[in-house]
């Protein structure tokens, strides 16, 4: 398969414009220059905590690839891997990790294409491991991009998807800003103003109530996934489209196409829920 390929109508620029998407990539990029062999490390441990299974020689599909790092993860645990996204600054930003990491290699593919395409997803091929971190609720079709992508699941496979937590009022409120966040200038800088200073504050405080010292902490921060805190605001803020799920419906859902759980990581905050499913049936 060639490197770039799919998605090129000018639909993602049309939804950009129009106010309903953030530009994921471009966040993406700025994250690169904070890339160093701790958090490429860290991501590498976050994938073995929640698999209940080795990688290697594995194929992993990273459906909503982002920067890349989890398919870089992925990469040095052994498994082949196929790495795609909408955004094309993150299809972009995926190229150049593989580029700067694992040149030529021919282990690890980078397609730019929707999940909710059906066609394309099954033109890539079923996977041992389909992975989806924080994407599917950003596709303004949450639960058809969930149905898309499990079919793409081998016999006896794992998926591994976070989806944002349902928080009743509070997410129906976080939605109304991003979409004001995506709505232009004024609206950014007016999120932005309000909100960073109250996310960061808050976050502060609470590292001050551990006795934990900001640097220290930040430190920390990057062992969370291999993650930036910085970066990872500016998503939040920015996030749109934007969906939600309670854990129980995930489990339906998913158990009602021939999964079963296998990991559950919860938040009772704003945050993702994480799961980890394996393929029991059809």
């Amino acid at each position: 398969m060639p490197e770039l390929t799919i998605g090129t109508d000018g639909s993602y620029e049309r939804e950009v414009n129009l106010g309903e998407r953030f530009e994921f990539g471009k966040n993406w990029q700025s994250f690169l220059s904070t890339l160093d062999d701790e958090r490429i490390q860290r991501a590498q441990a976050s994938l073995e905590e929640m698999l209940p299974t080795k990688l290697k020689g594995k194929r992993f599909l990273d459906a909503g690839s982002g920067s890349g790092l989890m398919s870089l993860a992925a990469r040095e645990l052994g498994a082949e891997v196929v790495s795609f996204d909408y955004d094309p600054n993150s299809v972009a930003c995926t190229t150049e990790l593989k580029k700067r990491y694992r040149p030529d290699d021919k282990g690890w593919q980078v397609l730019r294409g929707s999940v909710l395409d059906a066609e394309f997803l099954h033109g890539l091929g079923s996977a041992e491991v389909v992975y989806s971190w924080g994407v599917l609720h950003h596709t303004g079709a949450m639960w058809q991009a969930l149905d898309v992508l499990q079919q793409e699941v081998a016999p006896g496979g794992l998926l591994f998807v976070a989806l944002y937590n349902d928080q009743g009022v509070a997410s129906r409120a976080w939605r109304w800003i991003k979409r004001l966040y995506c709505s232009g200038t004024a609206g950014r800088a007016g999120v932005c103003g309000v909100f960073l200073p109250l996310l960061f504050g808050s976050w502060l405080t609470k590292q001050a109530v551990r006795g934990k010292f900001p640097l220290r902490a930040l430190r920390e921060y990057k062992r969370n996934r291999g993650m930036s805190l910085f970066h990872d605001y500016r998503d939040w803020l920015g996030g749109y489209p934007f969906e939600v799920a309670r854990p129980e419906e995930v489990l339906d859902f998913l158990r009602s196409r021939g999964f079963e759980l296998r990991r559950l990581k919860t938040t009772n905050r704003l945050g993702c829920n994480e799961f980890v499913f394996e393929r029991v049936r059809g």
